[in-house]
C-alpha cells in the first residue's frame, strides 16, 4: 500500500484479529498501549448497537465510574471502555459482573498504562482476561507488508528481502519520523517535535498521576530526557539519581513508572552458563524512534553531520519494530541482550518457548569490519545447537552472507522478509 502522509491513512493492525478471537471466547479483553498509539481507532471498530463506547478521558463518565465502580459496571452488558487506567477501581466490579455472567466478549478495555501491573488489579482478573499489546505502527502495517518476520527467521529461513531496500536518507527519515500515528500527519521534522514535545508533557503530567504517586513529579520530564541519552546503553541509575538529586531506588521506581506508561523499557540481559564473563545489567530502549529523535535532539541534517547520531535511533528503531512483530506473531518470543566483559554483544537475543536463539546486532554504518560480526559468533558459541541464525542489520542495500548461520541485512528486511 501506498500510503500519502499529507492525508490521514488507514492502516490494518495486525492484532485485529487477535481482539476478534479474543472477544469469542474470553470474558475480558484488554487492548494495551501507549497513549495516541491507535488504541482508540481499533476499538472503535468493535463498536455496536450492543456494544457501546465509554471513554474515561470524559471528565464527568470518569467521575462517576470512581465514585460508585459498582453502580457504574451494573448496568452494563457489553461495553467498550476507553482509557481504562484512569479508573483501576472499575477492574474489581467488571470480575464480580464476568463472574455472575461469564459470556465471552463483554468487556473491551483500552489502557495506556500497564494497569496489570497495578497493585490490587493484576491478580484480580486472572484467567478471565486476554492482553493484546497494541504498540505505535509497524513499517509493516504502515507498507502493508505481511508481517512475517519473527515466523521466517525461526524457521531458519535465510534473509531475503521481497521488495526495494530502504537505505540511505529514506531510512533515516523512518527512524526520525517513528510510528505514531499522528506524528506520520507531519510532514515537517519541526511539526513532530512540536508534537512530541506536547505528547510527552501529557503523558507524563496527566497519565503518570493516574498510575503512581510520585513525590517529585516536577523531576519526572528531566529523568526522561536524560533516559533518552541513555537509550541503546546499559542502564545507570546511578549517574540520573546523581544529576537529579534523587536516591537511586527512587530512580527506579520511576523508570519503572515510565515502563508502565510504555514509553520504554529495559531489556534484560541473556545468559549461558557456555560463557561466565557475561555483562548482567539490563539495556534501555525507547519504544519510538520519532520520540527518542526529539528528545536527543536528532535531525535529518545532525545525522547527516554526524553519523554517530544515527546509533542509538536506530538501535531503538529496530528494537520497536521487533517488539512489534512479537505482538502479532504466533511466535511466543522474549527479547533478551547480550554482552560479554570483553565487549562482545548482540543488541537483540530472541529465545522462543522451545529455547530456540536468534540473534540481531544493529549497525548505523554501510561499510562492515569482520568484529563487526564478533558478538553474533560468541552467541552462536554461547547458544550452541539453539542458535537459528544471526543479522546483522545495517544500512545497507543487499544480503551479504558471513558464515553458515550468520548474514549482514539491509534493515528493511523487519518488514520485507
Amino acid at each position: 500500500m501506498s500510503v500519502d502522509l499529507d492525508n490521514t491513512p488507514t492502516f490494518r493492525r495486525f492484532v485485529e484479529s487477535q481482539i476478534q478471537e479474543a472477544l469469542d471466547d474470553t470474558r475480558v479483553v484488554l487492548v494495551v498501549g501507549p497513549r495516541q498509539a491507535g488504541k482508540t481507532t481499533l476499538v472503535r471498530q468493535f463498536v455496536s448497537d450492543e456494544r457501546p463506547y465509554l471513554s474515561l478521558d470524559d471528565i464527568a463518565t470518569c467521575a462517576r465510574a470512581r465514585s460508585d465502580p459498582v453502580a457504574f459496571i451494573r448496568g452494563l452488558d457489553r461495553v467498550v471502555i476507553d482509557e481504562i487506567q484512569r479508573a483501576p477501581e472499575l477492574m474489581m466490579a467488571i470480575k464480580q459482573s464476568v463472574d455472575l455472567d461469564t459470556r465471552p466478549g463483554r468487556f473491551l478495555l483500552t489502557g495506556s498504562a500497564n494497569v496489570m501491573a497495578l497493585p490490587t488489579v493484576g491478580d484480580s482478573l486472572a484467567g478471565r482476561i486476554e492482553i493484546v499489546t497494541l504498540l505505535p505502527l509497524a513499517q509493516a502495517e504502515i507498507t502493508a507488508a505481511p508481517g512475517r518476520f519473527i515466523e521466517r527467521v525461526f524457521a531458519g529461513e535465510p534473509a531475503q528481502l521481497q521488495g526495494v531496500p530502504v537505505f540511505g536518507d529514506p531510512l533515516v527519515q523512518l527512524v526520525l519520523r517513528g510510528g505514531y500515528p499522528e506524528a506520520l500527519r507531519r510532514t515537517s521534522e519541526r511539526r513532530r517535535a512540536l508534537w512530541h514535545r506536547d505528547y510527552l508533557a501529557l503523558v507524563l503530567d496527566r497519565d503518570a498521576r493516574d498510575i503512581a504517586a510520585l513525590e517529585q513529579m516536577a523531576k519526572l520530564p528531566a529523568l526522561m530526557q536524560m533516559l533518552g541519552e541513555q537509550a541503546g546503553q546499559l542502564v545507570n541509575a546511578n549517574a540520573s539519581a546523581v544529576a537529579l538529586g534523587l536516591s537511586i531506588p527512587t530512580v527506579q521506581k520511576y523508570i519503572t513508572v515510565l515502563e508502565r506508561l510504555l514509553l520504554l523499557q529495559q531489556v534484560r540481559p541473556w545468559f549461558s552458563n557456555r560463557l561466565s564473563r557475561l555483562i548482567k545489567s539490563p539495556k534501555l530502549h525507547m519504544l519510538d524512534s520519532g520520540l527518542l529523535a526529539t528528545l536527543r535532539g536528532a535531525t535529518a541534517t545532525r545525522i547527516a553531520e554526524d553519523r554517530t547520531h544515527l546509533g542509538p535511533l536506530l538501535e531503538s528503531f529496530v528494537f520497536a519494530e521487533v517488539l512489534k512483530s512479537l505482538t502479532w506473531s504466533d511466535v511466543r518470543a522474549h527479547v533478551s541482550h547480550f554482552r560479554t566483559k570483553d565487549q562482545d554483544e548482540v543488541d537483540l537475543v530472541l529465545e522462543d518457548m522451545r529455547g530456540r536463539i536468534v540473534g540481531i546486532e544493529v549497525k548505523s554504518a554501510a561499510t562492515l569490519r569482520p568484529k563487526d560480526f564478533s558478538g553474533l559468533r560468541k552467541l552462536e558459541e554461547a547458544a550452541g545447537g539453539k542458535f537459528v541464525q544471526g543479522i546483522l542489520l545495517h544500512d545497507h542495500d543487499r544480503v551479504t552472507p558471513y558464515s553458515e548461520k550468520i548474514r549482514a541485512a539491509p534493515v528493511s528486511l523487519l518488514w520485507q522478509m
